[in-house]
């Protein structure tokens, strides 16, 4: 076979793998679980929304996190069949994203800017493959801490980094990172950025404003307390301090712990819950 001949073989090939991811990403199943992935997003936000107000009035022992939001829904009646679906959504708003990084954004007619979000939706597909492996691991754990991945919150794993040579550095840059994807919601939230990726035109003009006043406090909120976890995690590189790295619920926490604490911890709490009010917008109008 000549070179030619193997050239056009794997040319076709490539084309028909990206002919499958494309069928694959506009196909019926695919749109039913990521939807129902913004929807579990939704829930758990809220969850964790509640679990802070909670918290500023001193009548929960929960941590306001991810964890901490699987261990309320499995509390619950139906919990554990609530739970197969939340991370059924979990994993088919991962393919999501992956089949968006490998074939998507063909909106964009930059081709640096599309393949920019390409990378960043596949970063956000293998984020959401982990927290969709730590639900499964705390379904088959029965609801266990070591099945939702400990607390939560990332000291541990800190540590453990920064064990290792260059690992203070790897930790900086992530919390860098962190600080910039919060800049980046709190952006979003403030020029409602984020209506450009909802079928507007399925909306009614009611149902679209409350999207955009929820939207907007939501990302806000989000952005804020990212940001501020990011600004932990650099901390704790800076002061080589792995325990100064904090999750969600450590930098709630710590809002709480300030003058006035109780009043922003509730105010960043609503915001929260608004975003996961949000999300459910998302699982029906959102454009995939």
């Amino acid at each position: 076979m000549s070179v030619n001949s193997v050239a056009r073989a794997g040319h076709t090939a490539a084309s028909a793998g990206e002919s499958a991811a494309h069928r694959t990403r506009n196909s019926r199943a695919v749109d039913i679980t990521a939807r129902l992935g913004f929807a579990a997003r939704g829930l758990v936000y809220v969850l964790i929304g509640v679990i802070a107000v909670q918290i500023a009035v001193g009548s929960s022992g929960e941590q306001a996190n991810r964890p901490g939001a699987l261990r309320e829904i499995a509390d619950k009646p139906f919990g554990t069949a609530l739970l197969v679906l939340v991370a059924v959504g979990f994993a088919g708003y991962a393919l999501w994203r992956l089949l968006e990084g490998a074939v998507g954004h063909h909106d964009e007619s930059d081709e640096k800017k599309r393949t920019a979000k390409r990378v960043v939706s596949f970063l956000r597909g293998v984020i959401y493959l982990a927290i969709t492996g730590s639900t499964v691991a705390f379904l088959a754990s029965g609801g266990s801490d070591s099945g939702a991945g400990g607390s939560g919150e990332p000291a541990p794993y800190t540590a453990r980094v920064m064990d290792h040579t260059g690992g203070r550095w790897l930790v900086g840059a992530v919390g860098l990172v962190v600080v910039g994807v919060g800049i980046g919601m709190l952006v979003k939230g403030v020029t409602t950025k984020f209506e450009e990726k909802l079928k507007r035109g399925e909306m009614s003009q009611t149902v679209l404003r409350v999207a955009r006043v929820i939207g907007r406090v939501g990302y806000v909120a989000r952005g804020i307390v990212f940001g501020l976890a990011g600004v932990f995690v650099v901390k704790a590189a800076i002061d080589f301090d792995p325990n100064e790295a904090k999750g969600f619920d450590g930098t709630l926490r710590t809002i709480a712990d300030q003058t006035y604490g109780q009043v922003l911890l509730v105010c960043a709490a609503v915001g929260l819950v608004l975003f996961g009010a949000y999300s459910f917008v998302e699982a029906r109008y959102r454009r995939l």
